[in-house]
């Protein structure tokens, strides 16, 4: 167009900006605003709304606002697009400011759209103070039944871990889409509650809705993180049936799935079929390799994923601490530790724990003691000096085991499992008196531990058990089956 001598109008370049912000091509969104200054066209609202967007869809917030400002009467797609930038953007405390100034606004009022940017923008935050009262304006303003308002409830509240609330906004909602029942999938996948995961999955194909990589790969998740190999293979076959399980993160949680389960086979297969496997993949295949002991393989496997090109992530790092960790190979680890620490990674608490149990293990205790002392964690982690404590036991180190037992007692002077640790201490230093009084200490401890759960699979069910408990609906016909197992054990001695 520009070859031929035309000139481009207003509409013209709201166009091509719109395609610019579709396309996420900052350069030449910003080539073309550049031709529409010298141009001298004035930009009326379209185009101004066009400029914005384009430069939030971008990520350029900055110059984004700075177009915005100038808008002499912006309506309510200008202060969507600025909220939805700062919020896409992970600049939640500005968006909110915005929607404050919005709601103080006498010529535009937020919708359905704004109330989705806001809630998304906010929705890691504490629901008290931003989630909940925007859910009270969202039901004030008519919204409570929107699908589009929902998803971003539904997500909010998972981050928050309020379950129940989630579920109401769900219920509430009348026509459901497959983003708001992928959001209840995704939510309890990634809260620990597989088992609502894949309910709530199953629940979706029985309402007809298509299934898509995200639901998907949150549904499969959940079978990975129970360890139901025949669930998985269930949902597996259902993503070669529609096609997603070339779908890069679907391949990803096919490959944590499996390993997690225990056949490293078929993962190794799916990982070899990707043909240029992301973080995701490689994480999944390193994790499988720690989780069944195979750390000289997962490091073979990390120094071909360091000539692929990839940086690795806290998740990487998880994973082959704990491999060498369980394998017992310090000096391994030492090198990965000092590795990270040179390309500029923070450890976190995870990688605390690989290290001091790594160190720990080996009998190392005074170098474990140290990077414990020198962790931001020393102070509020009972993990770290439980896990010193323990090989104190072994090792038969005192000193240093009492000074463990120490941190943690003061974090929590009811903790049963220190007082059974100190007390094995006391004993294997021939400190009986010591002994004894851990032991009534622990005695009044134990009368108050909760119950350990137990869980098996049966024809694509889950039943969840603990010891003593009477409420499974089938718990006679359980105590029936116990009673003649216990019975022909009996008969063949």
């Amino acid at each position: 167009m520009m070859r031929s001598d035309s000139i481009p109008t207003q509409f013209t370049y709201s166009m091509v900006l719109n395609a610019c912000s579709r396309l996420g091509v900052h350069t030449c969104g910003k080539a073309v605003h550049a031709q529409v200054i010298t141009s001298s066209i004035p930009a009326d609202l379209p185009l101004q709304n066009a400029l914005l967007d384009m430069y939030c869809s971008c990520g350029d917030t900055q110059i984004g606002f700075s177009v915005f400002s100038r808008i002499e009467n912006p309506d309510l797609v200008s202060w969507n697009s600025m909220i939805a930038g700062y919020s896409e953007n992970g600049d939640g405390k500005k968006a909110m400011d915005l929607f404050i100034q919005l709601q103080g606004a006498s010529h535009a009022k937020p919708d359905e759209y704004t109330f989705a940017a806001i809630i998304s923008g906010t929705g890691a935050f504490p629901a008290s103070e931003y989630g909940k009262p925007l859910h009270a304006l969202v039901n004030k303003a008519g919204f409570e039944k929107s699908v589009y308002v929902g998803s971003t409830l539904i997500s909010m509240y998972f981050k928050n871990e309020e379950t129940d609330s989630a579920q109401n906004v769900f219920s509430l909602i009348a026509e459901k889409d497959v983003v708001l029942w992928t959001e209840m999938i995704t939510g309890h996948s990634r809260i620990g509650d597989g088992e609502s995961a894949i309910q709530f999955f199953y629940g979706m194909c029985q309402e007809g809705h298509k299934i898509d990589s995200f639901s998907l790969s949150g549904a499969l998740s959940a079978c990975a993180d129970l360890a139901t190999l025949k669930q998985g293979e269930m949902i597996h076959s259902q993503a070669v049936k529609t096609g997603y399980d070339m779908e890069m993160s679907v391949s990803g949680s096919l490959i944590d799935m499996y390993a997690k389960n225990g056949n490293l086979q078929a993962a190794q297969t799916i990982f070899s079929q990707v043909g240029d496997p992301d973080l995701k993949c490689w994480n999944s295949m390193l994790g499988g390799y720690s989780h069944h002991g195979k750390a000289e393989v997962a490091l073979t496997l990390f120094v071909e994923f360091l000539e692929h090109g990839l940086r690795p992530d806290h998740v990487t790092f998880i994973s082959l601490l704990s491999a060498c960790s369980h394998c017992g190979l310090v000096d391994r680890g030492k090198v990965l530790w000092n590795y990270m620490r040179e390309h500029g990674f923070i450890p976190g608490l995870k990688h605390y724990s690989c290290m001091a149990s790594l160190l720990s293990r080996a009998g190392l205790l005074e170098e474990a003691e140290e990077l414990i002392n020198e962790s931001p964690f020393r102070e509020d982690n009972l993990e770290l000096w439980r896990t010193l404590l323990s090989s104190c036991v072994i090792n038969r180190n005192f000193k240093i085991g009492v000074h463990a037992a120490e941190k943690v007692l003061r974090l929590d002077p009811e903790d049963s499992a220190t007082h059974i640790l100190l007390s094995n201490l006391y004993a294997a230093s021939g400190r009986w008196d010591g002994v004894a009084d851990m032991r009534r200490k622990i005695r009044g401890l134990m009368s108050e531990k909760d119950p350990g759960l137990s869980w098996i699979e049966f024809t694509n069910n889950i039943h969840v058990f603990s010891s003593g408990d009477q409420s499974h609906p089938k718990v006679d016909e359980a105590q029936a089956e116990l009673y003649r197992l216990q019975g022909n054990m009996i008969r063949n001695g």
